[in-house]
């Protein structure tokens, strides 16, 4: 029998997911650039440093956040999620361990945090961080929590996330300007409507910036949407991947037991338009069961 130190695939390596998650991070760059350029030019009134030192150091700082402290104390609040409580860690604890001894794992180089939640849901990000929803600590008995885990784990060890963590960073400015945009959109049509409605020329002025305002948020919001469209059909593949490598780990079938209890407690989840498939992060869990099942039955090859 093979432990879990030479077992087939429990091992860190670059699967293919990880490489096409740059397709969407090279989907975000020109939005990212062009947020970029408007925060610098206030910057450069005060700090007289050029653009491409700005940009670099603002790309700098995204490998920051796979650092373990920063995961814990930034990564994982921003996030919505907390350090687990003593009652968490109870039951984390017990399904966490088998996963990381599978793998001949050390405890500390990953981070469990917790995202209160009423959904069944788990996800990985960063280098390190894994969160599990409040509600799935609740809901799925220890093996199959194991198996979530594995899962999760699987993501990291593929290095599914790097590409994804980066590319959130990029999307910072983007989102924040464009919701400024949308707020001074907003700010201008009020005006225009309060303060211009009894001239003509005002009002055509107020009009034309408001619309202007509007153009420039959906450009930025247009390289976000395209990026997302790529993550979510690359996400899909990294799903199969995780699900795969966590079958090789041996956690395959207490994992389809937890998939198959979201479909129990939430319904099914398949797209029923061309829309929302693409809209879809992940694959629909009924498909993903049938693909475990079938590497089970072929001893995980």
């Amino acid at each position: 029998m093979e432990t879990g130190r030479h077992r087939r695939g429990t091992r860190r390596n670059v699967e293919s997911s990880a490489i096409a998650a740059f397709a969407p991070l090279v989907a975000v760059v020109p939005v990212w650039l062009l947020a970029t350029a408007v925060l610098w030019l206030p910057v450069r009134l005060v700090w007289h440093v050029e653009f491409v030192w700005f940009a670099l150091g603002y790309l700098a700082a995204a490998f920051l956040l796979f650092l373990r402290p920063v995961q814990v104390y930034l990564l994982a609040p921003l996030l919505g999620a907390r350090r687990p409580t003593p009652d968490e860690l109870a039951v984390l604890g017990p399904a966490w361990r088998p996963v990381l001894q599978t793998n001949d794992l050390p405890a500390h180089r990953y981070v469990l945090a917790v995202l209160p939640s009423a959904e069944l849901n788990a996800f990985a990000c960063g280098g390190h961080l894994v969160i599990v929803t409040s509600y799935a600590l609740e809901a799925l008995p220890r093996n199959e929590l194991s198996g979530v885990l594995a899962h999760e784990l699987s993501h990291h060890l593929g290095l599914h996330t790097i590409a994804l963590t980066v590319g959130q960073w990029l999307s910072v400015p983007v989102l924040l300007l464009a919701r400024v945009g949308f707020f001074l959109q907003n700010v201008a049509s009020a005006a225009t409507t309060s303060f211009a409605q009894h001239s003509s020329s005002m009002t055509a002025l107020g009009r034309t910036v408001a619309a202007l305002l509007t153009a420039v948020s959906w450009v930025f919001l247009s390289g976000l949407l395209l990026s997302n469209l790529l993550a979510n059909a690359v996400g899909r593949n990294a799903e199969f991947q995780a699900d795969h490598r966590a079958v090789t780990m041996g956690f395959g079938r207490p994992l389809a037991l937890a998939l198959r209890r979201v479909l129990q407690q939430f319904g099914t989840d398949r797209p029923h338009s061309w829309r929302d498939r693409l809209a879809m992060s992940h694959p629909p869990a009924r498909t993903r069961v049938a693909r475990i099942e079938a590497l089970l039955r072929v001893g995980g090859r």
